[in-house]
């Protein structure tokens, strides 16, 4: 069977996309989604998303990370995949779509995709590090040495060490200025650092405002791949009116051949 795909990417997090709103794709097929996102015998992708239909929205998302399994929500993903909808002229400059994790807002505009996140009510602190649950669950902590910390190694054993086979992200932090922050990130499910993670910027923004290291509402956050921004108001009793905001482009489509 010829699958036909686009690769996507935001800030260097790379997603394989495809259009399944004809309900093709064989979505409990986790070996074939772990071979598409292969970077020697697939496509090669931080992950797989499909683009749905929805009844009452835009279209649905449906993430899965590079081991081949359904997982929770995907900021960068998220924001690529209204730049793919857009491609595909199921929307303009403004969309709502339907996520694992409840409704988006997204607007677009000159390759630039603003994602509103889902509201945060609580962020548990550790004597080291905070977590919370942006769509995802983010472990978050600041560290000297960024540049040269070894992410997959420390990362690994947070993942796996304190929080178990379920699991969390692991970010580590380095300030940068007032509003800024360098980050680096180790997702699970792709069990590696990647260069960029969504909801875990977006995590590190909402902590470092809670934490106090910025006072600033508007909070820029460096990647290994690039620039994003998160926006956001402190209702007192959490966060609300969350925005991720930055690129998102389509690098390449093809078609490739799988077994059906």
């Amino acid at each position: 069977m010829l699958l036909n795909f686009y690769k996507y990417q935001g800030t260097g997090n790379d997603f394989v996309m495809i259009d399944n709103r004809e309900d093709v794709f064989p979505k409990d097929n986790v070996k074939l989604v772990s071979f598409l996102c292969d970077r020697r015998f697939g496509i090669g992708a931080d992950g797989l998303i499909l683009l749905e239909n929805d009844k009452t929205t835009d279209f649905k998302m449906v993430y899965y990370n590079s081991d081949g399994r359904q997982s929770t929500m995907c900021g960068n993903g998220g924001r690529c995949i209204v730049a793919f909808a857009n491609y595909l002229e199921i929307v303009d400059k403004n969309t709502s779509f339907m996520a694992v994790d409840g409704l988006h807002h997204a607007t677009l505009e000159n390759g630039i995709v603003g994602l509103e996140m889902q509201n945060v009510n609580e962020i548990k602190e550790k004597p080291n590090s905070l977590f919370l649950n942006t769509g995802s669950p983010h472990h978050v902590q600041l560290v000297d040495g960024l540049k040269d910390f070894d992410v997959r190694k420390e990362g690994e054993k947070l993942r796996y060490g304190l929080y178990g086979e379920q699991g969390s992200n692991i970010n580590f932090v380095g300030q940068a200025g007032e509003d800024t922050f360098n980050v680096r990130t180790y997702e699970r499910g792709v069990e590696d650092e990647t260069f960029s993670c969504g909801t875990g910027v977006t995590a590190v923004a909402l902590a470092m405002h809670h934490s106090g290291k910025t006072k600033s509402n508007t909070v820029k956050i460096v990647t290994p791949g690039g620039n994003l921004e998160v926006k956001f108001q402190n209702n007192g009793n959490g966060y609300d009116k969350i925005w991720l905001t930055g690129p998102a482009q389509l690098v390449f489509k093809g078609g490739i051949d799988v077994e059906s």
